[in-house]
């Protein structure tokens, strides 16, 4: 059993993994009305594989050995093609919509893992992820055309991510953290390498601020998360990552006074109400009974 002292710390931290993510969307944002977006993704993945290396060296080079280099390369793919998405979704919505696009991805993991992992589904599984989408929807504003560019993009964003996060969770049953984490970086990099040049230019100083900062705040974020759920079950504490929607809708407000319509407080409502259907506490309980 999680004690109530870890349980505290690790909603702590995952609050602060929250905080940073939020924090990361509003330098994309500032970073975009100057840079495009292939320069933004590429400095996000040149700074976190920076920051993974030195993990890297402490546990040898040798745990970077791998059968499974094809998967790490389409994990890498997938995710890079999601994190395009969600950054073009934070330079052109509301800064709180994109985030819950952002933060939408669980709700489209039963549906991968059926059809890729052939995983059950289950008919509560599909009844929450239905509610999920229901609530992406009135967040995507179907009464302004459903698919619009900037609702399409949110919407397949949210798909590849959670394609990856199932890969991910296949990863893990032969690959360490620190391994999926670098080869992520590394390909990433790589890959978005290639685009970012077509625009390379000289960056002024706010520029590299913003880029370098986000960078900072978005690897800053994935290690307080990792911490937390090394801490507590993520069926526990996992709600508190919705808090970063929260916090953008704070900053949102502050810097560019934009509010959340009806509707988008609506879909914040429906989705919280599926993420917590999902989460393994709450299953757990109802099978008791």
């Amino acid at each position: 059993m999680t004690s109530p002292q870890n349980i505290r710390v690790a909603l702590l931290l995952l609050m602060g993994s929250a905080l940073l993510f939020s924090s990361m969307g509003v330098l994309v944002r500032l970073a975009s009305h100057t840079v495009d977006n292939a320069t933004i993704v590429f400095f996000r993945n040149a700074v976190g594989l920076i920051f993974i290396l030195p993990l890297v060296l402490r546990s040898g080079c040798h745990n970077l050995k791998t059968q499974k280099l094809w998967m790490h390369t389409w994990r890498g793919v997938i995710g890079l093609t999601a994190m395009y998405g969600f950054f073009y979704a934070i330079a052109h919505m509301k800064l709180s919509n994109a985030m819950v696009f952002t933060y939408s991805s669980p709700i489209f993991i039963p549906l991968v893992a059926w059809l890729f992992l052939k995983e059950k589904m289950t008919i509560w599984t599909f009844v929450t992820a239905s509610i999920g989408l229901m609530g992406v929807l009135f967040v995507a504003k179907p009464d302004e055309g459903l698919f619009n560019t900037l609702s399409a993009v949110g919407l397949v964003a949210s798909f590849f991510a959670a394609t990856a996060f199932v890969t991910v969770r296949a990863l893990t049953s032969t690959e360490p953290p620190v391994r999926i984490v670098f080869y992520f970086c590394l390909i990433s990099t790589l890959i978005s390498a290639a685009p970012m040049f077509w625009h390379w230019r000289s960056y002024t100083q706010s520029e590299l601020l913003y880029l370098v900062g986000a960078g900072i705040l978005a690897t800053s974020s994935q290690l307080l998360m990792s911490h937390a759920y090394k801490r507590a079950p993520a069926g526990t504490i996992g709600p508190a990552n919705y808090l970063a929607i929260i916090f953008a809708g704070i900053w949102a407000a502050v810097l560019w006074q934009e509010y959340p319509d009806i509707y988008s407080y609506i879909g914040f409502m429906i989705i919280l109400i599926a993420l917590v259907m999902c989460s393994p506490n709450v299953q757990n309980k109802l099978s008791r009974k």
